[in-house]
Protein backbone atom coordinates (compact mmCIF):
# COMPACT_ATOMS: atom_id res chain seq x y z
CA UNK A 1 0.00 0.00 0.00
CA UNK A 2 1.39 3.34 -1.06
CA UNK A 3 2.31 5.66 1.71
CA UNK A 4 0.93 9.19 1.63
CA UNK A 5 3.49 11.93 1.88
CA UNK A 6 3.13 15.31 3.64
CA UNK A 7 1.43 18.35 2.09
CA UNK A 8 3.09 19.64 -1.06
CA UNK A 9 5.56 22.41 -0.45
CA UNK A 10 5.18 25.77 -2.13
CA UNK A 11 8.37 26.99 -3.72
CA UNK A 12 8.83 30.47 -2.20
CA UNK A 13 12.27 31.05 -3.61
CA UNK A 14 11.09 33.66 -6.10
CA UNK A 15 8.66 35.47 -3.75
CA UNK A 16 11.38 37.86 -2.57
CA UNK A 17 12.16 38.77 -6.18
CA UNK A 18 8.49 39.44 -6.91
CA UNK A 19 8.10 41.60 -3.79
CA UNK A 20 11.21 43.56 -4.74
CA UNK A 21 9.92 44.14 -8.28
CA UNK A 22 6.56 45.31 -6.93
CA UNK A 23 8.32 47.70 -4.57
CA UNK A 24 10.36 49.18 -7.44
CA UNK A 25 7.22 49.46 -9.57
CA UNK A 26 5.27 51.43 -6.95
CA UNK A 27 8.23 53.67 -6.15
CA UNK A 28 8.60 54.56 -9.83
CA UNK A 29 4.91 55.04 -10.65
CA UNK A 30 3.66 56.75 -7.48
CA UNK A 31 3.37 60.53 -7.63
CA UNK A 32 3.69 62.55 -4.42
CA UNK A 33 1.50 65.60 -4.18
CA UNK A 34 3.29 68.78 -3.13
CA UNK A 35 1.49 71.79 -1.72
CA UNK A 36 1.75 74.92 -3.85
CA UNK A 37 2.88 77.86 -1.76
CA UNK A 38 2.41 81.57 -2.26
CA UNK A 39 4.14 83.12 -5.24
CA UNK A 40 6.12 85.78 -3.42
CA UNK A 41 9.62 87.03 -4.08
CA UNK A 42 11.63 88.28 -1.13
CA UNK A 43 13.36 91.64 -1.55
CA UNK A 44 17.16 91.62 -1.88
CA UNK A 45 19.29 92.12 1.20
CA UNK A 46 20.15 95.76 1.73
CA UNK A 47 22.64 97.16 4.24
CA UNK A 48 20.92 98.71 7.25
CA UNK A 49 20.74 102.47 7.33
CA UNK A 50 20.33 103.93 10.78
CA UNK A 51 19.42 107.37 9.45
CA UNK A 52 16.20 106.29 7.70
CA UNK A 53 13.18 108.20 8.97
CA UNK A 54 9.77 107.06 7.72
CA UNK A 55 6.98 109.59 7.96
CA UNK A 56 3.70 108.25 9.28
CA UNK A 57 1.84 109.64 6.25
CA UNK A 58 3.93 107.34 4.02
CA UNK A 59 2.58 104.25 5.82
CA UNK A 60 -0.78 102.81 4.75
CA UNK A 61 -2.00 100.59 7.60
CA UNK A 62 -4.30 97.62 7.02
CA UNK A 63 -5.47 95.59 10.02
CA UNK A 64 -7.54 92.39 9.89
CA UNK A 65 -9.29 91.32 13.08
CA UNK A 66 -10.31 87.79 14.03
CA UNK A 67 -13.79 88.34 12.54
CA UNK A 68 -12.30 89.16 9.13
CA UNK A 69 -13.13 92.88 9.33
CA UNK A 70 -10.76 95.39 7.74
CA UNK A 71 -9.53 98.49 9.48
CA UNK A 72 -7.81 100.67 6.87
CA UNK A 73 -6.15 103.81 8.20
CA UNK A 74 -8.18 103.41 11.41
CA UNK A 75 -11.42 103.27 9.38
CA UNK A 76 -13.71 100.25 8.94
CA UNK A 77 -13.57 99.35 5.23
CA UNK A 78 -15.22 96.82 2.92
CA UNK A 79 -12.92 94.44 1.07
CA UNK A 80 -14.21 95.67 -2.30
CA UNK A 81 -12.94 99.19 -1.49
CA UNK A 82 -9.47 98.13 -0.33
CA UNK A 83 -7.77 98.13 -3.74
CA UNK A 84 -9.14 101.56 -4.64
CA UNK A 85 -7.87 103.04 -1.35
CA UNK A 86 -4.46 101.42 -1.78
CA UNK A 87 -4.15 102.81 -5.31
CA UNK A 88 -5.11 106.28 -4.12
CA UNK A 89 -2.38 106.08 -1.46
CA UNK A 90 0.34 104.75 -3.77
CA UNK A 91 -0.52 107.13 -6.63
CA UNK A 92 -0.94 110.23 -4.47
CA UNK A 93 2.35 112.02 -5.18
CA UNK A 94 1.99 114.46 -2.30
CA UNK A 95 5.42 116.10 -2.55
CA UNK A 96 5.09 116.90 -6.27
CA UNK A 97 8.23 114.97 -7.32
CA UNK A 98 6.30 112.20 -9.09
CA UNK A 99 5.59 113.35 -12.65
CA UNK A 100 3.73 110.16 -13.59
CA UNK A 101 1.41 110.04 -10.54
CA UNK A 102 -2.24 110.80 -11.20
CA UNK A 103 -3.45 111.04 -7.62
CA UNK A 104 -4.88 113.94 -5.62
CA UNK A 105 -1.45 115.18 -4.46
CA UNK A 106 -2.81 115.33 -0.92
CA UNK A 107 -0.04 116.57 1.38
CA UNK A 108 -1.41 114.50 4.25
CA UNK A 109 -0.96 111.25 2.29
CA UNK A 110 2.07 109.57 0.71
CA UNK A 111 4.82 111.74 -0.75
CA UNK A 112 5.97 109.48 -3.57
CA UNK A 113 5.43 105.85 -4.70
CA UNK A 114 9.07 105.11 -3.86
CA UNK A 115 8.44 106.15 -0.24
CA UNK A 116 4.96 104.62 0.16
CA UNK A 117 4.76 101.54 2.40
CA UNK A 118 1.72 99.32 2.96
CA UNK A 119 1.68 97.72 6.42
CA UNK A 120 -0.50 94.61 6.74
CA UNK A 121 -1.29 93.22 10.18
CA UNK A 122 -3.65 90.42 11.10
CA UNK A 123 -4.98 88.73 14.21
CA UNK A 124 -3.79 85.22 15.08
CA UNK A 125 -7.39 84.01 14.69
CA UNK A 126 -7.85 85.57 11.25
CA UNK A 127 -8.99 83.01 8.67
CA UNK A 128 -6.33 82.06 6.17
CA UNK A 129 -8.65 82.67 3.21
CA UNK A 130 -9.38 86.22 4.38
CA UNK A 131 -5.68 86.96 4.83
CA UNK A 132 -4.84 85.73 1.31
CA UNK A 133 -7.75 87.67 -0.23
CA UNK A 134 -6.60 90.90 1.43
CA UNK A 135 -3.00 90.32 0.35
CA UNK A 136 -4.12 89.65 -3.23
CA UNK A 137 -6.06 92.93 -3.28
CA UNK A 138 -2.99 94.85 -2.14
CA UNK A 139 -0.75 93.16 -4.71
CA UNK A 140 -3.48 93.82 -7.28
CA UNK A 141 -3.24 97.55 -6.49
CA UNK A 142 0.47 97.51 -7.33
CA UNK A 143 -0.15 95.52 -10.52
CA UNK A 144 -2.92 97.86 -11.65
CA UNK A 145 -0.63 100.89 -11.37
CA UNK A 146 2.25 99.02 -12.99
CA UNK A 147 -0.01 97.94 -15.86
CA UNK A 148 -1.01 101.56 -16.40
CA UNK A 149 2.59 102.71 -16.68
CA UNK A 150 3.60 99.72 -18.82
CA UNK A 151 0.78 100.51 -21.23
CA UNK A 152 1.91 104.15 -21.36
CA UNK A 153 5.56 103.30 -21.97
CA UNK A 154 5.48 100.01 -23.87
CA UNK A 155 1.90 99.44 -24.99
CA UNK A 156 1.36 96.21 -23.01
CA UNK A 157 0.52 95.11 -19.47
CA UNK A 158 3.27 94.73 -16.89
CA UNK A 159 1.84 91.41 -15.67
CA UNK A 160 2.19 89.93 -19.19
CA UNK A 161 5.73 91.24 -19.53
CA UNK A 162 6.73 89.86 -16.13
CA UNK A 163 5.18 86.45 -16.84
CA UNK A 164 7.04 86.24 -20.16
CA UNK A 165 10.28 87.36 -18.53
CA UNK A 166 10.01 84.74 -15.76
CA UNK A 167 9.07 81.96 -18.19
CA UNK A 168 12.17 79.73 -18.60
CA UNK A 169 11.07 78.88 -22.14
CA UNK A 170 11.35 82.51 -23.27
CA UNK A 171 14.39 83.00 -25.56
CA UNK A 172 17.31 84.76 -23.86
CA UNK A 173 17.27 87.64 -26.37
CA UNK A 174 13.66 88.45 -25.49
CA UNK A 175 14.32 88.04 -21.76
CA UNK A 176 17.23 90.46 -21.93
CA UNK A 177 15.00 93.03 -23.59
CA UNK A 178 12.21 92.47 -21.05
CA UNK A 179 14.53 92.64 -18.03
CA UNK A 180 15.17 96.38 -18.29
CA UNK A 181 11.51 97.13 -19.01
CA UNK A 182 10.23 95.07 -16.08
CA UNK A 183 12.75 96.61 -13.68
CA UNK A 184 11.91 100.12 -14.88
CA UNK A 185 8.20 99.61 -14.16
CA UNK A 186 8.97 98.01 -10.79
CA UNK A 187 11.08 101.03 -9.86
CA UNK A 188 8.20 103.39 -10.66
CA UNK A 189 5.94 101.58 -8.17
CA UNK A 190 8.19 99.46 -5.92
CA UNK A 191 6.22 96.87 -3.97
CA UNK A 192 6.85 97.74 -0.33
CA UNK A 193 4.37 95.48 1.41
CA UNK A 194 5.30 95.06 5.07
CA UNK A 195 3.68 92.30 7.10
CA UNK A 196 3.66 93.33 10.74
CA UNK A 197 3.75 90.85 13.61
CA UNK A 198 0.42 89.20 14.27
CA UNK A 199 -1.52 90.17 17.36
CA UNK A 200 -4.01 88.44 19.64
CA UNK A 201 -7.37 90.00 20.40
CA UNK A 202 -8.44 90.16 24.02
Amino acid sequence: MARRGGPPEVNAGSMADIAFLLLIFFLVTTTIETDAGLDRMLPPMEPPDENVVIKQKNIFTVNINKSGQLLVEEELTNLKDLRKKAIAFLDNGGDGTCNYCKGRKDESSSDNPTKAIISLKNDRETKYGTYITVQNELVGAYNELRNREAQRLYGRDFTDMEAEYLNPETPSSIRDDLKDKVQRIQNLFPQKLSEAETSTSN
